[in-house]
C-alpha cells in the first residue's frame, strides 16, 4: 500500500509487531520484590533501594548490575522484560552484555537501551539528550518519546546475535542487526558490540528519578543465527554511524509521493536498516475541505505507537486552518509555491525577487511554522537564474527573519539546498536546520551525501539541529498565549 498524502488515512496504519523469538527455558525472576539480592551497585551504592516492592534510582550516578547468586552471571542470547516508571525530566537506561566498573558510564563494553522522554538540558554544558525511551543508544536512536513520565510501561529486549530488538508495550520500537563491518566507534572497548555480559540498570544523576519491577529473563540458545544476513556499511553509514553516536540527529523530513510505493512499512524497514528516523509529512491546501482539529487529533490518534513524527505541509498565506489543529502535529512545514505574475523581462527579475523574499519573510513572520522547506527554489523559470538572485543580502533577510521566529530552514538532499553559502549564513545567525526531501524512494531515502559534506565543511553538530518534539512547536507556543 502507498504511503497517503491525506492526514486522515494515516490512522489506518498501526505499528507491526513480529513475535518473539521462542525461548528455550523459562522466565526467570531477578528481582524478588524485597532485596537487591543478586544485584550489586556501582560508585554510589544508596543511589538504589528497594520502595515498596519496587526498585528505585535515586541520587548521585549509579549503576545497579545483575550478578546472580554467584556473582557470575551472564548472558549472550535472551529475551528480558521489565516494568519501569520514569518520573518527568528523567534520564535512566537498561544495559545489557554490560562489564562491571567501579565508577563511571559502563563503556567497557555492551549496549543501553535508553530511558529519556523529557528531561532537560543536563550539566555545565548545555547538553540536551536527543534519544529517546527505546533507543539502542547510539546505535540506533529513537527521536520520539514512545511512552510518558509518570506512567509505567513494558520494555522487551531481544536479543539473537546478530539482531537486536526493543519493544515497548509490546510495539516493536527498534530493530538491528549488527553489521559484518562494525566501526570502533569507542576506540579500547567492545562497546556497542555483541559479545555477552551483564544486565545493568541506571540512576543517571541527582536529578533523575526512575523506579522498575517485574524483571525477568529466559535464556536463548548461544552463539549467531546463521539464517541473518549481515549488512556491510558502506561510507555514509560509517559517517553517520559516528554522528548518531554524537547525539546529532538522523531525522528525514520526507514528502512521500504515493506513486513511489514508499509504504508506512517501509519507511520503519529502511529507519531500522540505516538509523534514520522518519518525519512523515501530510499536505495541505487552501482549497482542501480538511484541516480542522479533528482531523488533525485522528491523525496523531494513528500515529500513537508509530516511531515516526507526523507533520504537516501548508502551502502559501492560508488562514484556514485553525491554530488548534495545527497544535496537535508534531511539527507544521510551509511550502511557497507562489508565481512571479506579470514578470517577463529579465532586467525585471531583481524587483522580483525582492517581491519573492518579502512573500517568505512574511511567511515566516506570520504563519505558525516550524520549518520552512525547498529554501532557494523558485517559480517557474525564475530557478534557472536562482544563483544569480539568491544574493547575499536576499539570503540574510531571510536567514533574520528564521532567527527570530525559531524556524528551522530544511538541508534537503535532491535539491542540494540551501548552498553552503546559505547555510552558513544561516549558523552564523543562529539559525537551525532540518533534513528533508520531496518525493523520497527506497533508492534515495539514506542519500544524505550533500547533507554529510555541508556538515563536514561547515562542522554541524547537534546544537545545529532542530528536532520536533523536542521542544514546543511554534504553533503549540502561540496557543498558549491566547
Amino acid at each position: 500500500m502507498d504511503l497517503p498524502r491525506h492526514p486522515l488515512l494515516f490512522a489506518l496504519f498501526l505499528a507491526v509487531s513480529p513475535a518473539p523469538v521462542p525461548a528455550q527455558e523459562e522466565w526467570v525472576s531477578l528481582f524478588d520484590g524485597k532485596t537487591l539480592a543478586g544485584w550489586k551497585a556501582a560508585e554510589h551504592p544508596d543511589s538504589f533501594s528497594v520502595v515498596d516492592g519496587l526498585i528505585q534510582g535515586r541520587g548521585p550516578r549509579a549503576h545497579l548490575f545483575y550478578q546472580g547468586a554467584d556473582g557470575k552471571a551472564e548472558f549472550e542470547n535472551f529475551e528480558l522484560e521489565l516494568e519501569a516508571k520514569p518520573m518527568p525530566g528523567c534520564n535512566s537506561g537498561v544495559y545489557f552484555h554490560a562489564t562491571w566498573q567501579d565508577t563511571n558510564w559502563p563503556r567497557k563494553s555492551g549496549f543501553e537501551v535508553q530511558i529519556n522522554n523529557t528531561q532537560p538540558a543536563f550539566d555545565r554544558t548545555n547538553y540536551t539528550e536527543n534519544k529517546k525511551t527505546g533507543s539502542l543508544y547510539g546505535v540506533r536512536n529513537l527521536y520520539k518519546a514512545m511512552v510518558k513520565d509518570g506512567e509505567w510501561f513494558t520494555m522487551n529486549i531481544l536479543v539473537r546475535k546478530p539482531r537486536v530488538e526493543v519493544r515497548l508495550n509490546g510495539k516493536l520500537m527498534m530493530e538491528y542487526i549488527e553489521p559484518a563491518n562494525q566501526p570502533v566507534l569507542n576506540p579500547g572497548t567492545t562497546m556497542n558490540f555483541l559479545t555477552k555480559g551483564a544486565f545493568a540498570l541506571q540512576c543517571h544523576d541527582e536529578k533523575s528519578q526512575v523506579y522498575f519491577r517485574n524483571i525477568r529473563v529466559r535464556r536463548l540458545p548461544p552463539g549467531e543465527d546463521a539464517g541473518v544476513v549481515k549488512p556491510v556499511l558502506n561510507a555514509q553509514d560509517l559517517q553517520r554511524a559516528e554522528l548518531a553516536k554524537d547525539n546529532f540527529p538522523l531525522v528525514n523530513l520526507v514528502r512521500v509521493k504515493s506513486p513511489m510505493g514508499l509504504s508506512l512499512g517501509r519507511l520503519q524497514e529502511l529507519r531500522n536498516r540505516t538509523g534514520i528516523f522518519p518525519g512523515i509529512i501530510a499536505n495541505f491546501t487552501p482549497e482542501d475541505p480538511v484541516g480542522g482539529d479533528d482531523m488533525a487529533r485522528k491523525t496523531m490518534a494513528g500515529m500513537k505507537d508509530v516511531p515516526a513524527f507526523a507533520g504537516l505541509v501548508l502551502f502559501g498565506l492560508t488562514k484556514r486552518t485553525p491554530l488548534e489543529s495545527l497544535a496537535q502535529y508534531d511539527f507544521i512545514m510551509v511550502n511557497l509555491e507562489k508565481v512571479f505574475t506579470g514578470v517577463r523581462a529579465p532586467e525585471q527579475e531583481p524587483a522580483a525577487m525582492d517581491s519573492w523574499v518579502d512573500s517568505i519573510v512574511r511567511t515566516i513572520e506570520t504563519m505558525p511554522i516550524d520549518v520552512y522547506a525547498n529554501v532557494m527554489m523558485l517559480p517557474g523559470n525564475f530557478q534557472s537564474s536562482a544563483d544569480v538572485l539568491w544574493t547575499e543580502q536576499c539570503m540574510q533577510r531571510v536567514c533574520a527573519a528564521a532567527a527570530k521566529y525559531g524556524v528551522a530552514l530544511e538541508i534537503n538532499s535532491h535539491l542540494r539546498t540551501p548552498s553552503e553559502q546559505f547555510i552558513k549564513l544561516a549558523k552564523a545567525a543562529g539559525v537551525r536546520f532540518t533534513v528533508g526531501s520531496d518525493g523520497t524512494t527506497v533508492e534515495d531515502y539514506a542519500d544524505w551525501s550533500y547533507i554529510l559534506e555541508m556538515q563536514r565543511k561547515l562542522g554541524l553538530t547537534w546544537r545545529n539541529m532542530w528536532v520536533p518534539g523536542h521542544e514546543p512547536t511554534r504553533a503549540q507556543r502561540e496557543l498558549a498565549k491566547q
